[in-house]
């Protein structure tokens, strides 16, 4: 894990030179009472910056006020989801760098220059890594969240923090490389992060607070969330390490059907060699689950091979 230092840019609201171009998108839905002062916050850090707000067919004036706001508005005719607004907003952007944000004024912009000098210091990806100050974040969605960061980490094998924080700035080229791998709905922030690091790319995390949500309902709900908490975990084992999940369950169906073996001989049947039909398919469905496991690996790792470019040449 990588920590930026931005010691000398930390709350500093005015707008320094970049060495590159940047791209504000912000995916929103029914946001018409907070996405002005959002696009208005943004424009005082990032006067020459292009903001793209994509408005996934809201049913308020989303569209209206962002534009008179000053924002590039791109409308969807139909309702696809937070990540499919993400997507179209990068692929739309004219930036060299893309800065993610959320229209529900949470994402502080005081912070985009920290995450912009990381991008400058040499990393592809900085993330805003929420710390335990957030407002308005509840224990059970904490812990939530530090369990999906362990399980990342676990399956890139490198420290990561905060995956679900939608607050990042990315090299688009680089982003456009795992674009089809984001989801529609939600976890794009995950499949994000998890696909740079699987790709061996430079991701940073700078410390960042979140405010409370300007107006308007959240649409967070305790069952909702833990199912889509439930996907998303799947998803990931699946997309990036199915090997490092499915190994263990299969050494451990091998290691139940020695103790069904061990049992029968030394205590149901004693001393009498029979293998008992639950050893037999604890072991058939170990193997079965490793070869399956080998096999998602192999189409994991093609996924992430990345394209042969001259300056990595020798």
């Amino acid at each position: 894990m990588q920590q930026v230092d931005t010691t000398a840019t930390a709350m500093n609201v005015a707008t320094p030179e970049y060495p590159f171009t940047v791209s504000v998108v912000i995916p929103a839905y029914n946001e018409a009472h907070g996405i002005a002062q959002v696009v208005e916050r943004i424009r005082t850090v990032l006067p020459h910056a292009e903001i793209v707000v994509v408005d996934d067919c809201s049913q308020d004036e989303t569209a209206r006020v962002a534009q008179a706001a000053g924002a590039r508005v791109i409308r969807h005719p139909i309702n696809r989801g937070n990540g499919a607004a993400v997507k179209t907003g990068i692929r739309r952007a004219h930036g060299e760098v893309v800065l993610l944000m959320d229209a529900d004024g949470q994402m502080d912009p005081r912070f985009i220059p920290d995450l912009l000098a990381g991008i400058a210091a040499g990393y592809d990806m900085v993330v805003g890594a929420r710390t335990r100050e957030t407002q308005g974040d509840s224990l059970v969605r904490r812990w939530g969240n530090r369990a999906l960061d362990m399980l990342g980490s676990y399956l890139v094998e490198t420290e990561v923090r905060d995956l679900t924080s939608g607050y990042r700035a990315i090299r688009r080229e680089v982003i456009m490389e795992f674009i089809n791998l984001l989801p529609n709905r939600y976890s794009y922030p995950t499949t994000s992060t998890l696909a740079l690091l699987k790709a061996g790319y430079n991701v940073g995390y700078v410390p960042v607070t979140a405010q409370r949500r300007q107006g308007g309902r959240s649409g967070q709900k305790l069952l909702r969330n833990g199912i889509r908490f439930g996907l998303i975990i799947l998803r990931i084992v699946s997309l990036f390490a199915p090997l490092r999940v499915y190994l263990p369950v299969a050494l451990s169906m091998q290691v139940l059907a020695l103790m069904s073996f061990l049992i029968s001989f030394f205590i149901t049947d004693p001393f009498r060699f029979h293998i008992p039909n639950s050893a037999v398919g604890l072991f058939v469905g170990s193997i079965i689950i490793f070869m399956f496991g080998l096999n998602a690996e192999q189409v994991a790792a093609l996924r992430f091979q990345r394209p042969f470019r001259n300056d990595e040449e020798g």
